[in-house]
């Protein structure tokens, strides 16, 4: 089956598509990192924020950090083959960051198709899931390579490998580290620094305010963190108790907690993800960190892009929102 991509755009233009395109250049600079923000949200569904998930572009090297809800559509949006992720990192196993993983799998397989297995590096628990979804899509598989279309067995395939905190990606001048972080209960969770030549990227994962982020992550020139506003949470989260309010709380970070972060390790530019996006929830997120943090730093959206080299430049749908020197 030929890409869609053509079909998607045809039907934007006629259709108003509430999902537009958002085309970027295939590749960045080969001394620069490209960071695109596939999805920014949180766990309630939402037409304009998508489950967390984080496509970073060195060269002609792809990379998938998370996996949340849309993240293939979003892919579709930024005009990305379906076949381009074959390198999945997953921060933690929480179902928000996972879901997407199906999609990317088997779309990326079964409509381009993908031609070598999906490598996905995860916590310890990954190879468990990786394997059950495998067995869940068993006749999906069978029919569509054994019986019907006798797709490439190998695009199908899953390499997973488990890491532990350290070096876990170091290949063409390009280092990923994996540092532990405090998601309270869900353990083990990870973030992620990524380092090329002159730059770095770094990702928090889920995580409430821990020293390791400190030692990991000083002096980055983009980190991507996560944050919560307790009172935004608070009044619009139906059907949790006091006490479960209480518990996701303790194990995220507020806006107050991240502006120390940021002041602590001086990054370059601090983007928030993974976050309500709200206007209220937005506004509370800026006033909140500002107490502590007079940094550059910007609300993530979904489909922002962020390029890193000499200058840092933010943009949305095509237009510049931030310029860094």
């Amino acid at each position: 089956m030929k890409s869609l991509i053509p079909f998607v755009l045809l039907f934007s233009l006629l259709h108003g598509n509430p999902f537009p395109l958002h085309l970027v250049n295939k590749y960045p600079d080969k001394s620069e990192i490209r960071v695109i923000l596939l999805g920014t949200g949180y766990p309630k569904p939402q037409i304009k924020q998508f489950g967390p998930s984080t496509y970073i572009e060195i060269g002609e090297e792809k990379f998938l950090f998370d996996c949340g809800r849309g993240a293939e559509i979003r892919l579709s949006q930024i005009g990305r083959d379906y076949t381009c992720i074959t390198k999945l990192f997953l921060t933690h196993l929480h179902s928000d960051h996972t879901v997407g993983i199906p999609d990317v799998w088997l779309t990326g397989w079964n409509n381009c198709p993908r031609t070598e297995p999906l490598q996905v590096w995860g916590p310890s628990g990954t190879k468990n899931m990786m394997e059950h979804l495998q067995k869940a899509y068993e006749y999906d598989i069978h029919i569509r390579r054994d019986i019907d279309e006798k797709l490439n067995p190998d695009g199908v395939k899953i390499i997973t490998r488990e890491y532990s905190e350290g070096l876990i990606y170091d290949q063409n001048d390009i280092k990923i580290t994996a540092f532990e972080v405090d998601h309270g209960p869900v353990k083990p969770a990870y973030g992620f620094r990524i380092d090329y030549k002159d730059y770095s990227v770094a990702l928090s994962g889920d995580t409430k305010p821990t020293e390791n982020i400190l030692q990991h992550c000083k002096n980055v020139d983009l980190i991507i963190h996560e944050a919560i506003c307790p009172d935004w949470f608070r009044n619009n989260i139906p059907g949790l108790s006091e006490k479960q309010i209480q518990a996701v709380l303790d194990h995220h970070t507020t806006p107050e907690q991240a502006g120390l972060i940021f002041k602590s390790i001086s990054p370059r530019l601090a983007v928030y993800s993974h976050i309500e996006n709200e206007p209220v929830s937005k506004s509370e997120l800026m006033i909140s960190t500002r107490k502590n943090y007079d940094g550059p730093l910007i609300v993530g959206e979904d489909l922002m892009t962020i390029e890193i080299g000499e200058k840092i430049i933010v943009s949305l749908e095509g237009k510049n929102m931030m310029i860094i020197e």
